[in-house]
């Protein structure tokens, strides 16, 4: 039973009433969607052929999208219930409050990202280590981070842990020191020694004159006598690891041909008759 003061023809002549609004509700929100859509599209295009860092446009395409977003869905809703949107969101208050201690980890990685995006202690491309992960950064939404890793795994890593985390960017330090411990005979002639690895290692590509190579003895092995090979790189001509790997095989060259001994262990075994 309908209430008395409220007949078929009352609700049908509300609905009929309520149709337009809700129609100029929807097309506002499908403009809002379209127009967000063309306007990102537009500065994307603008700002890439001004060749501008792709962390400020990845920032300025999100602050447009919500700004007209939200413009869009306020708009919407003033039209649904004209007057009463504002009197909604104050009342709103109390709830806002649960509600925001629900996504409180949403909005942390929300501003995180916005921060990461302004400050740009990384960028897209760069080789970075945070929160146990090292690897190269694909992407940066103001959710995550998108990274690579050196393994080939796709990590994506919540802001908040990005922000409150150390980061190494090794894609900023394009000076990187290389150490290596090799061991030689303990009959070897060590200033020999040291002159042969220095010239050796200057010769490699890559390796930076200032500082000059160093190499320090440092202790007896079981079998050797050790020292620290230490040796500064420039990153844009070779690799951390490609440095490694020369200088390894050339070492290794030139002591064969020079008879200087890279010994192992050894294990003498003493057998006595009974």
């Amino acid at each position: 039973m309908l209430p008395t003061n409220l007949s078929w023809d009352t609700i049908l002549e509300s609905v009929i009433d309520f149709l337009p609004r809700l129609g100029g509700a929807a097309l506002i929100l499908l403009i809002a969607q379209l127009l967000s859509k063309w306007l990102t599209r537009l500065l994307r295009n603008r700002m890439e052929h001004g060749e501008r860092d792709p962390e400020l446009i990845v920032l300025l395409e999100m602050i447009t999208r919500l700004g007209i977003l939200t413009l869009g869905i306020a708009l919407a809703l003033e039209q649904i219930a004209p007057g009463r949107f504002t009197s909604l969101i104050a009342g709103l208050g109390v709830g806002g409050i649960a509600i925001g201690f629900g996504l409180q980890d949403i909005i942390k990685n929300f501003i995180s990202g916005i921060l990461i995006l302004l400050q740009q202690p990384f960028d897209i491309g760069d080789s970075i280590e945070v929160s146990d992960f090292g690897g190269t950064v694909l992407n940066i939404t103001v959710r995550s981070t998108e990274l690579k890793t050196w393994d080939g795994r796709i990590v994506i890593i919540p802001n908040g842990d990005v922000y409150s985390s150390s980061v190494v960017n090794y894609s900023k330090s394009v000076h990187r020191r290389v150490s290596l411990t090799v061991g030689v005979g303990n009959d070897s002639d060590l200033d020999k020694v040291a002159r042969i690895t220095h010239q050796v290692i200057a010769g490699l590509a890559g390796v930076l004159k200032d500082p000059p190579p160093s190499v320090t003895f440092q202790n007896f092995g079981d079998s050797s006598i050790d020292f620290t090979l230490l040796f500064w790189i420039d990153t844009k001509e070779v690799g951390i690891n490609d440095a490694q790997d020369a200088a390894i095989k050339a070492l290794k060259e030139v002591f064969d041909r020079e008879g200087i001994d890279l010994p192992y262990p050894t294990i003498s075994i003493i057998t006595t008759k009974v």
